[in-house]
């Protein structure tokens, strides 16, 4: 556990649950805009753990520009590989050819690409200095067991004994949210029967920066390119969709069975490929809360909904919380107003949960429509998509929605401070 700074006797203005990647960004910006305001961090992952994650995330060009206000991106981007490109397909796992349907160039405006791939250490490490550097306490391995909330604040309680208070408690502790819960706070939740295989390959011939997301009747398979390593090995993260109980039996199974039908399905295209870390698979479902506050508690990222992984929105949305959040409540701390008042919070909530519904509907919709091998469904999809590929303002569209700049932008989302 980390040296605190925190304790019982110290009032905070707002403590943040989760030391995960929304929970650093929640507190970073909010000490950022506003130093005058006690922030704190307490997590129940021992320290240390977040270093042992080799996955990779893509962080849209909105998420970009925040991370650049917050002073992180200019480490992070060094390390990063831009996604230059998208091409979608249409096919069957046997398909000897996979007809591309749709391509995207790569950019939001010139020299500033969609997305780019950045690795989670080097993200959770950016953004844990940065909370180091504006002098905000990160509690780790320590679990919140309960909390109370009243008018004028809320008490928290930890799994050590310690007892901290503060104005507003922010639950960013994931999907499966224990604050979530502590709160009350209901979910509207379904399993899909599928699990997300996450792994790392290595390959001959390099992407070009180019990510593919292949539409297969067991779910999408998509390819998102890495950074080249040091000694110039190829590299690209997979986020592989299939059956739960057959998504298991991959990771647990053969090394060459996986690897073999790893290559039915990624091609030979990038020459030779091979799996450079331990695959796993995570089940998929659709959570959303039903509502994001309650008395001096907000609810951020995954806390406050999960999706399914088909658009590569989960982090981004989690992140838009984030600026969402910020920007209310540093608004109303500039007017002199309770930053965990539920009115203030209801702003947050209102400003946030339609397009968080909306993500997960629409991420839902494609799912169903794309994860199966329904003759006239696909035909229908098939034309769908050619139409798209033929409309260059609805593919801009569709770029502005998948780089986070579309409707309502949080002031951090345009680059801009709070």
């Amino acid at each position: 556990m980390a040296d605190r700074k925190t304790d019982a006797k110290t009032t905070l203005d707002v403590l943040v649950a989760g030391a995960g990647y929304v929970g650093l960004a929640a507190a970073v910006s909010l000490k950022q805009a506003r130093p005058n305001l006690a922030v704190a961090v307490v997590d129940a992952a021992p320290a240390g753990v977040w270093q042992k994650d080799g996955r990779a995330s893509a962080i849209a060009a909105a998420a970009c520009r925040m991370l650049d206000q917050l002073g992180v991106w200019q480490e992070i981007v060094g390390q990063s590989q831009a996604i230059t490109e998208m091409i979608v397909t249409d096919s069957r796992t046997a398909d000897p050819v996979r007809s591309v349907f749709l391509t995207f160039d790569g950019e939001v405006a010139p020299g500033e690409p969609f997305a780019h791939m950045v690795a989670n250490k080097d993200l959770n490490g950016a953004l844990r200095r940065r909370a180091q550097e504006l002098g905000i306490d990160i509690i780790e391995g320590v679990a919140v067991t309960s909390f109370d909330s009243n008018g004028a604040g809320v008490t928290v309680h930890l799994a050590d004994g310690a007892t901290l208070k503060a104005r507003l408690l922010v639950a960013a502790d994931g999907v499966n949210s224990k604050l979530r819960d502590m709160a009350g706070i209901k979910t509207v939740k379904w399993e899909y029967g599928q699990s997300g295989i996450v792994c790392t390959v290595a390959h001959e011939r390099p992407h070009n920066g180019r990510a593919e997301e292949h539409f297969l009747p067991a779910g999408p398979f998509a390819t998102l390119p890495l950074k080249p390593t040091e000694d110039g090995t190829n590299r690209s993260s997979l986020v592989w969709v299939e059956r739960s109980e057959d998504a298991q039996k991959l990771v647990d199974g053969d090394d060459l069975v996986f690897e073999h039908e790893l290559e039915l399905r990624f091609g030979l295209k990038l020459g030779e490929i091979r799996v450079i870390d331990k695959p796993r698979a995570w089940p998929l479902s659709l959570t959303i809360a039903r509502a994001f506050v309650a008395p001096r508690i907000a609810l951020a990222g995954d806390a406050a909904h999960g999706i399914h992984p088909i658009a590569g929105q989960g982090l981004n949305l989690g992140f838009k919380d984030v600026a969402a959040l910020a920007e209310v409540i540093v608004e109303a701390d500039r007017l002199g107003q309770d930053i965990g008042a539920l009115d203030v919070l209801e702003r947050y909530q209102q400003w946030r949960r339609f397009d968080t519904v909306q993500m997960g509907v629409t991420t839902d919709v494609l799912n169903r429509l794309f994860s199966n091998d329904i003759g006239p469904l696909r035909q229908l999809r098939d034309i769908g998509l050619g139409l798209v590929e033929r409309m260059p303002r609805l593919k801009e569209f569709f770029i502005r929605q998948a780089s986070g700049l579309s409707g309502d932008t949080p002031r951090l989302f345009k680059g801009e401070q709070i």
